[in-house]
């Protein structure tokens, strides 16, 4: 009889735990950038995945065909070129001044501001503007941007991803073994797009993923082919964006 209700008891507290972790609701983090600007809000809605895991993030406006406008919304790491993890010359990581080209490398171009040493990343002496960068979300999120002027007509709003340590069969660790960029990026980054139009916005827009960016950050182009990308796709669920 004891065994009976011991194994009851058992099954009551698993059926609890289930319903509870299903009515779970995800907790968003609330942030806000380009205060000082009295142009458009944009919100963007960032759901995350099953494999998220502290991902750099940059989020921009483009035009109707692509061409960059504004940022939106930029890690801070990569925003001002300094990572939590930059050196191990002490025996430890240590914060530091760091250029990471295989993190975010279709946003860097597209950007195109070069920095004292002819690359595209943001630097200490060239950072990203302050009124965009802040700290990477822990999980979802969301984020209410202001453009600097009033948008008026169809853009596009555009975001990049990126997830270090995100190994796969085919993205595997020394798959370029002479290459020091690559093994700090994994899958490469991924990239996401909607058009959006401000004379007839909609209630929400979807953000869907259109390419990757380089392995290693050697060019800014962006590469349609997916098939080798398999838990990079997992890093959010879904990306919605309003204006107003």
């Amino acid at each position: 009889m004891k065994t009976k209700n011991i194994i009851a008891a058992f099954l009551v507290i698993a059926i609890s735990t289930i319903v509870s972790a299903k009515g779970k609701k995800d907790v968003y983090s609330n942030e806000n950038y380009g205060l000082n600007y009295t142009g458009t809000t944009i919100t963007v809605k960032f759901e995350k995945g099953s494999e998220f895991n502290h991902p750099l993030f940059a989020i921009w406006l483009a035009d109707e065909k692509g061409g960059y406008i504004q940022p939106l919304y930029v890690s801070e790491s990569i925003g001002n070129g300094v990572f939590k993890r930059a050196s191990r010359k002490a025996g430890r990581w240590q914060a530091g001044e760091i250029q990471r080209p295989a993190a975010l490398p279709y946003w860097v171009h597209q950007r195109g501001i070069l920095n004292e040493l002819g690359t595209y990343n943001p630097t200490p002496q060239k950072p990203e503007v302050d009124a965009y960068t802040g700290a990477t979300p822990n999980g979802s999120f969301i984020l209410n941007s202001i453009t600097e002027k009033p948008l008026n007509g169809k853009y596009k709003v555009m975001l990049e991803l990126n997830q270090s340590w995100d190994w796969n069969e085919f993205w595997y660790n020394n798959r370029y073994p002479e290459d020091k960029e690559f093994k700090t990026s994994s899958q490469p980054a991924l990239v996401y797009s909607v058009d959006i139009d401000t004379d007839k916005p909609q209630d929400e827009y979807v953000m869907n993923v259109i390419g990757r960016s380089h392995y290693s950050g050697e060019d800014g182009k962006l590469y349609e082919d997916l098939t080798t990308m398999t838990t990079a796709l997992k890093i959010a669920k879904r990306i919605t964006v309003k204006i107003k």
